[in-house]
């Protein structure tokens, strides 16, 4: 049976992140899949420390970061999957800080400074290609997300999943709704009606995106 691996990148547990990465283990599931859920604001870890030891001559690391914290399990565990699915709230531009530590620790241990002189580039250190879906949620309007930059700001750590691990794919959510209630916030820039109408027509859409992602993900292998 396949191994999925899931990681909710955000520090809500049942909001729109976790409700989409979610969808998406249902549709690993229907594929046939075996999927574990992780909270990663569960676990106690940083990022990198550059310590270099996945890059030493004779290193025997094998893909997973020296660092023996919370973390190692959940990147043995990603190492050996069929599949990685994560999610992560869009903070100021970026994926949340939880998220940037988690790849450097997975990414890095991957990355190698050699050169591929048959293919071009840098050459791969892992010797198959574990799929990545990656879940980007955020209060941002679509439009404007494009006129910032989004899809290239958030696109680069598409890319650095794309090279390091074989293949990766984004879903992008916009205009999510941050309040179950706006009354309580200091808040005036959102109008919660239009929240609510996208939470109720777009939401629906990028849940079934999600279950797509999670089912096209486990039957790539």
């Amino acid at each position: 049976m396949k191994k999925i691996i899931i990681l909710n990148a955000s520090p809500r547990k049942n909001f729109n992140t976790a409700k989409l990465l979610k969808e998406a283990q249902k549709g690993a599931e229907t594929a046939g899949a075996e999927a574990e859920y992780y909270n990663l604001y569960d676990y106690k870890f940083l990022g990198c420390r550059s310590c270099f030891a996945c890059q030493r001559k004779g290193s025997t690391t094998e893909g997973v970061c020296a660092i023996r914290d919370d973390l190692r399990p959940i990147l043995e565990k990603c190492i050996a999957a069929d599949a990685i699915i994560i999610g992560s709230p869009v903070y100021f531009s970026y994926p949340t800080g939880v998220f940037r530590s988690f790849a450097e620790r997975l990414l890095f241990a991957n990355h190698t400074y050699m050169v591929d002189r048959e293919n071009g580039g840098l050459k791969r250190r892992l010797n198959k290609i574990i799929p990545t879906g990656i879940i980007f949620t955020m209060n941002c309007p679509e439009d404007l997300a494009k006129d910032i930059n989004y899809p290239i700001t958030l696109g680069e750590s598409v890319n650095n999943f794309r090279h390091i691990m074989g293949y990766a794919d984004a879903l992008y959510s916009y205009d999510t709704r941050q309040f179950d209630d706006f009354s309580k916030y200091n808040c005036d820039l959102f109008d919660e009606k239009h929240k609510e109408e996208v939470q109720q027509t777009q939401f629906p859409i990028d849940m079934q995106k999600a279950f797509d992602l999670g089912k096209t993900l486990t039957e790539m292998n």
